[in-house]
């Protein structure tokens, strides 16, 4: 086996030397760091937090015990969606115990020195990484970003593992922090699909869906992409790109070359030609129905971003009102400037609901009785039938304000031929 050697302070914290929480937080990175044949530690820059969505007691025992033990975080920590609408009271349909829960867990993880952030999009913020960073981050779709568009650093982490590194500022040295583990395996080559299939929102979640069906865990460039970055490939198109490629494959790093930021070679790699017909396939495969009723629209999966916000607010127009409900997740921190920008009240005038620090897919926010949702969001769609029980149809964001206008799919599907 492989010897893990520690530094001085971190031998120190390991033996208790800096309080019994940043103790524990250290038994657990150095656990996973020699189960992994990690040979040291590396210090992060920040953390992004997944744990403080309860699921359950054993999540509230560790984050409480950590606030008993005086536990404290060393370095920067954002906090990801909780399972409560601190905001909208009420919007969450809590039962007591869920309610009590959830909150306990959200406060612990702030007297923790955890931000109250309550976002799946950290990266929205003004924290964002310096390329070739480490950090640790948790939450699928805010990995692939990291990783992917910042070229920051971070492997997968996942609850308990995220505030162990937040208290002790320490990751082991393995996955995805390693240059050798970074560069890609095969390509997906995307030069022969409609160049104006792209002003699609909906392909780049389609496209994320075949890059998860092909890469699975492992690393992809894309090559044959239109523009460079926010000139064709903006930020909000590779975050759906990363947001379904991690929920239908488990990617947590993508290159696309000529736009994100590191220099990779492709010469030589496995190459799979992806064609119109295989994103409408893909389309279809995060789609459970494809036409008829709808009752309801989810937006915002990742959350909702300010340019998002603004392209919904130009969308609705002056336009009738919706006839479902329409809901779109953001982050407090984005409906404040979304807000001060004047983008949220012709959205809420047109009757969206605004939905902060928690997400439609996984707790109780829709109303009962909603059987099928059309959705801009490839991830939204890919866990909401399993989480939910209802029916998805994958549109734009042009398409999902038409069906919203409808009560009924409306698509052009014009782009996909």
């Amino acid at each position: 086996m492989t010897e893990l050697r520690l530094t001085g302070d971190e031998q120190a914290m390991l033996d208790g030397e800096a309080g019994e929480a940043v103790a524990l937080a250290m038994r657990l990175v150095v656990g996973v760091a020699r189960a992994g044949g990690a040979r040291e530690l590396l210090p992060v820059g920040s953390v992004h937090v997944d744990g403080c969505l309860y699921h359950g007691p054993a999540g509230l025992d560790l984050a409480e015990r950590l606030v008993k033990s005086g536990g404290e975080v060393a370095v920067r920590t954002t906090l990801n969606v909780g399972s409560l609408d601190l905001l909208h009271p009420g919007l969450v349909r809590a039962d007591t115990a869920l309610a009590d829960g959830a909150r306990r867990l959200m406060d612990a993880y702030v007297a923790l020195g955890c931000e109250p952030t309550w976002t799946c999009a950290p990266y929205q913020l003004s924290h964002r990484p310096a390329f070739g960073t480490h950090v640790a981050w948790a939450e699928s779709n805010a990995i692939a970003f990291v990783n992917s568009v910042l070229g920051a650093r971070s492997d997968r982490y996942g609850d308990f593992l995220d505030i162990a590194a937040a208290l002790t500022g320490r990751v082991p040295a393995a996955g995805l922090h390693l240059d050798s583990e970074r560069r890609p395996v095969l390509v997906l080559d995307c030069s022969t699909v409609r160049e104006d299939l792209w002003e699609q929102h909906a392909a780049w979640a389609a496209l994320g869906m075949l890059l998860g069906e092909k890469a699975g865990t492992r690393v992809a460039a894309l090559t044959g992409l239109p523009g460079s970055l926010d000139d064709g490939v903006t930020e909000d198109r590779l975050k759906a790109l990363g947001a379904t490629a991690a929920s239908a494959g488990g990617v947590a790093l993508f290159h696309v070359v000529g736009v994100t930021p590191e220099e990779v070679t492709t010469d030589g790699l496995p190459t799979h030609a992806v064609t119109t017909a295989d994103l409408l396939a893909a389309r279809g495969r995060l789609s459970t129905a494809a036409d008829g009723r709808i009752d309801a629209v989810s937006l915002g999966t990742p959350h909702f971003s300010v340019t998002e916000f603004a392209a919904l607010a130009r969308e609705v127009g002056e336009g009738p009102r919706f006839a479902v409900p329409v809901y779109v997740s953001t982050s407090r921190a984005v409906l404040a400037e979304a807000t001060r920008l004047g983008l949220v009240a012709p959205v809420e005038a047109a009757g969206a609901r605004i939905v902060t620090d928690t997400c439609t897919y996984l707790t109780p926010v829709l109303d009962p009785g909603v059987r099928t949702v059309m959705t801009s969001s490839g991830k939204w769609a890919w866990y909401a039938p399993n989480n939910l029980g209802i029916d998805t149809v994958l549109g734009s964001l042009a398409e999902c304000v038409a069906s919203a206008r409808a009560g009924e799919v409306v698509r052009d599907d014009d782009a996909w031929s």
